[in-house]
C-alpha cells in the first residue's frame, strides 16, 4: 500500500471517531497533495450526496483552504454568510446542504498533511468541546503518519542493507531489524505490518524458525537486547511495561536454554532468530 492510500485510509478511520467524538452528523476530509498547495476531499462519512467527493481545495481558499495555509483549526458558523472565507466552493457545500463546519489541520513535521471536516446542516455555533474533540482526532491521525512514515523509511533503509560482509554492515541490519521489531506492532495498516515483518525475516538467516521458538514479543525484547537496550530502554522503545519485558525476557531465556542475556542474544543469532 502506497503512502497516499495509507493516509486515506488513516482519514477514513477518522471520519466515523470523528462523529463519535463530536456528535456532528457529517464528516469528509483528505489529503493534501505531494508537491502541490491543495487537498482534495476522498473520503466523505454521513454524506447524503457525492458533491464534496474528488473536490480540490487550493491553499488560502474557502474554509479547507483556509486551514492549509495557516495550519491551524477553523470553524464557520453559517458556510454560506461567513466573512471569515472566501467562497470559491460554496455550491458543492450548498447542495449537500451544510450550514455550521469546522476544519482541523493533520498536521505531520510541520508540514499539513490533511484536513478533517465535521458539519451540522443548521447553523449554530460549534463550541469549543466540539473542537477539541475534532482536534483529539486530528492529533490520532498525525500520530499514526508519523509512524507510517518511520516505518518505510527504516524499510527503505533495511532493503539495501541485507547480507553486508563487513561488522559495520551487520551492525547496520541489527539495528534496523530492532528499527522494524518495534515499530511493526504499532502499524494499523495490516499489509504494511505484514512487509515490515517480512523484512525482518530477510535479514535474519532462518525467519521461518521464529514462530516456532520464540513468540513474537520475545524476539522483539531480544531485539532490544541485542542492540544494547536496557530493560527499560526496551520497555519504552516498544512500548511496554518494564516488568512485561523482564517476563519475556526470562521467557526466552527459558526457550533458549541461555541463563544471561548475554547467551540468549548468541543462542537466538545460532538459531537464526536475531541478525
Amino acid at each position: 500500500m502506497t503512502t497516499e492510500a495509507a493516509g486515506a485510509v488513516e482519514i477514513r478511520g477518522a471520519l466515523a471517531r470523528l462523529r463519535r467524538a463530536t456528535g456532528l452528523p457529517v464528516a469528509f476530509g483528505g489529503l493534501v497533495e505531494p508537491g502541490r498547495r491543495r487537498m482534495r476531499i476522498s473520503e466523505l462519512s454521513g454524506a447524503s450526496t457525492v458533491a464534496l467527493r474528488g473536490l480540490a481545495v487550493t491553499s488560502g481558499f474557502g474554509l479547507g483552504g483556509k486551514v492549509v495555509a495557516q495550519a491551524r483549526p477553523c470553524a464557520v458558523t453559517d458556510y454560506s454568510l461567513s466573512r471569515q472565507i472566501s467562497h470559491e466552493y460554496d455550491t458543492a457545500v450548498a447542495e449537500e446542504g451544510l450550514r455550521s463546519v469546522l476544519a482541523i489541520p493533520v498536521v505531520v513535521r510541520r508540514r499539513v498533511r490533511g484536513v478533517l471536516y465535521g458539519a451540522l446542516r443548521t447553523a449554530q455555533p460549534l463550541g469549543d468541546r466540539t473542537l477539541n474533540a475534532a482536534v483529539e482526532v486530528a492529533r490520532d491521525v498525525e500520530q499514526a503518519l508519523v509512524v507510517d512514515d518511520e516505518a518505510r523509511a527504516v524499510l527503505a533503509a533495511a532493503r539495501p542493507q541485507a547480507g553486508p560482509a563487513t561488522a559495520a554492515g551487520w551492525e547496520q541490519v541489527r539495528e534496523a531489524h530492532a528499527a522494524l521489531r518495534a515499530l511493526a506492532p504499532r502499524i494499523p495498516d495490516p499489509s504494511l505490518r505484514a512487509e515490515l515483518l517480512a523484512a525482518c525475516g530477510l535479514l535474519t538467516s532462518g525467519p521461518a524458525a521464529e514462530e516456532a521458538v520464540l513468540a513474537p514479543r520475545e524476539v522483539d525484547v531480544l531485539t532490544c537486547v541485542a542492540a544494547g537496550a536496557t530493560n527499560a530502554a526496551a520497555a519504552e522503545r516498544l512500548g511496554l511495561r518494564p516488568e512485561t519485558v523482564k517476563g519475556y525476557l526470562r521467557s526466552a531465556m527459558r526457550k533458549l536454554g541461555a541463563h544471561t542475556r548475554g547467551e540468549a542474544v548468541v543462542a537466538a543469532r545460532r538459531a537464526g532468530l536475531l541478525p
